[in-house]
Parts: structure tokens; C-alpha cells; sequence
């Protein structure tokens, strides 16, 4: 597969997101801002300022939904943020991370519980923010909280780990609990598990943030293949286009030898990937 760079000279690449009305969003988490990569191919800021921001999603009612400090919803057109969930509501909690959404448009979200660049691990939660902005913890022990999509049907939840040094998967229920987390895949002794999606087919395609690959999963976990990136530090991906075959990966400048090099790359894959629900979340709190 060839990688071709769309956009580069970032610090930290993360949370890419498909909109097919505008194009693909993706945050710079060291440097700060949301940009947005129209369908022209021409890049704009559309969130200044922000840091930290490891995961996005749609909104049905506009706007994006951000990570970092808090989740919160970010209109685009100047109106005021609204917070969802703030890590004071979860005891030890100081941010979050990535996150995906059902296809009822609750979110999935992890909590981190130190800075990841600055302090020792500590493990953190998954929780989920109901229709009504409540929010549930679902489970626990999480080193460092990462990637989060569901299977084509919705009955289970894959999970990075990316300081315990695996995928997890968990069966959801139906009220949108999980049970037991077990084992999916890991990538090796030496493999970061970062941002990750699910294909059409079932296969779970997680990017390495140590490996310059995103490594691809059977839905049973074995190991299908490695899709090799140009720069080292691969942090997240995004199926989009029209026929969701267009592969976004971004990285990060780690691994380089060169500060801002974290680059957007697009290539082409034989499989689909799925489509993302938008949040369907209260926007009620501020």
C-alpha cells in the first residue's frame, strides 16, 4: 500500500475523524488546535488552542466532541462549549483520552489518572455517557487508555492498552454495560497499541505507536498483516471517503530524529471500514 503524505509539520497527530460533508478532522495533541483536511485537500484550523485532545466524534446536532481535560462538546459557528463529563466527577481522574461512540450514539470513553509523558502509570477506567448525560464506569485497571471501536454488530468493544501492551475486548450488553474484559491481541514484546478501528469485515486494525506499522487483527484475533508507515510513532487511523476505503494514519514526531514531523498519510484499502454514529449525547450541561 502506498502512504501518501497530505499534511504535515505537527507535533502529535491524533483523534482523525471522517466527516463526508467536509472531510477529516484531526487534532495536534502536543502543539495544540483542531484542524480540519477539507475535500479540497486544503487544511484549516477550526478549534484554536486546545491540547491533549486524543479522540473525536460527530454530533447529530452540530459540532465536535473533544477530549483531553474533559469531554466536551465544541461548536464550530462560535456557539459556547458544554461540558459532558470533567474528571472531577471520577475520583483520581485528571483527563481522557480516546473514545468512540454506539450506534444509539452513547460515548466510550477512557480516564487517565496521570500524565502520560511526565508520571508514573497509574490504571484508569472505561466509562460510558448515557442519551441523558449520566455517565457509568464499566470497568478498570487500564494503564494507559486508548483506541475503542465495536464489532460490526455491536456485541463487543475492542480496547488498547497501550502500557498493559495489549488489545482488549469486552461482550456489551444490552443496556451497554460490559462484562469481563479477556485478551484480543497484543503487538509484540516490543508494540504500543494506540488508536485503533474496525473494518466491515470484522478485523480490528490498531495502529503502533513504536512500530511505524498499523498491524491488522482477524475478528478471532490472530494476526492478518502489517500495513507499514513511513514515520515511527503511528497514533491513530480513520476509514473514510465514500465507500469508507480511504485510510487515513497519523503520527506522531517521536522516533524521527526531528521535532513536528507528525504527518497525516492517505492510502487505499480492498476493505471497507465501518461508519461512526454520531453522538446523540444531552448538550443540555454546560
Amino acid at each position: 500500500m502506498t502512504m501518501q503524505n497530505v499534511a504535515t509539520g505537527y507535533g502529535l497527530v491524533e483523534a482523525p475523524l471522517w466527516d463526508s460533508a467536509k472531510g477529516l478532522y484531526f487534532s495536534d495533541v502536543l502543539n495544540g488546535g483542531v484542524y480540519l483536511l477539507d475535500l479540497a485537500g486544503q487544511v484549516s484550523l477550526v478549534i484554536p488552542k486546545r491540547r491533549g485532545v486524543g479522540g473525536m466524534a460527530l454530533h447529530e446536532a452540530g459540532g465536535l466532541i473533544v477530549g483531553g481535560r474533559n469531554i466536551a462538546w465544541v461548536g464550530l459557528n462560535g456557539q459556547e462549549t458544554k461540558i459532558l463529563l470533567s474528571p472531577e466527577a471520577i475520583p483520581g481522574a485528571i483527563g481522557f483520552n480516546d473514545f468512540t461512540t454506539d450506534r444509539l450514539g452513547r460515548i466510550y470513553v477512557g480516564s487517565l489518572t496521570y500524565r502520560v509523558f511526565a508520571d508514573e502509570p497509574k490504571p484508569g477506567f472505561l466509562h460510558v455517557i448515557d442519551l441523558d448525560g449520566s455517565m457509568r464506569t464499566i470497568s478498570d485497571g487500564i494503564m494507559l487508555t486508548n483506541g475503542l471501536g465495536f464489532s460490526p454488530d455491536g456485541g463487543r468493544l475492542y480496547h488498547s492498552d497501550a502500557r498493559g501492551g495489549l488489545v482488549r475486548v469486552y461482550d456489551v450488553k444490552p443496556d451497554g454495560s460490559v462484562g469481563p474484559w479477556r485478551q484480543f491481541a497484543t503487538l509484540g514484546p516490543s508494540g504500543v497499541a494506540d488508536g485503533l478501528k474496525v473494518a466491515s469485515d470484522g478485523s480490528v486494525w490498531v495502529a503502533d505507536a513504536r512500530g511505524g506499522r498499523v498491524a491488522v487483527f482477524e475478528a478471532n484475533g490472530t494476526h492478518r498483516t502489517d500495513l507499514k508507515v513511513p514515520l515511527p510513532m503511528v497514533t491513530s487511523l480513520c476509514f473514510a471517503g465514500n465507500d469508507l476505503s480511504d485510510l487515513y494514519v497519523v503520527t506522531g514526531s517521536d522516533g524521527a530524529g526531528r521535532e513536528n514531523c507528525g504527518t497525516v498519510f492517505r492510502s487505499r484499502t480492498s476493505v471497507p471500514g465501518l461508519s461512526l454514529s454520531p453522538a446523540r449525547v444531552v448538550l443540555a450541561n454546560s
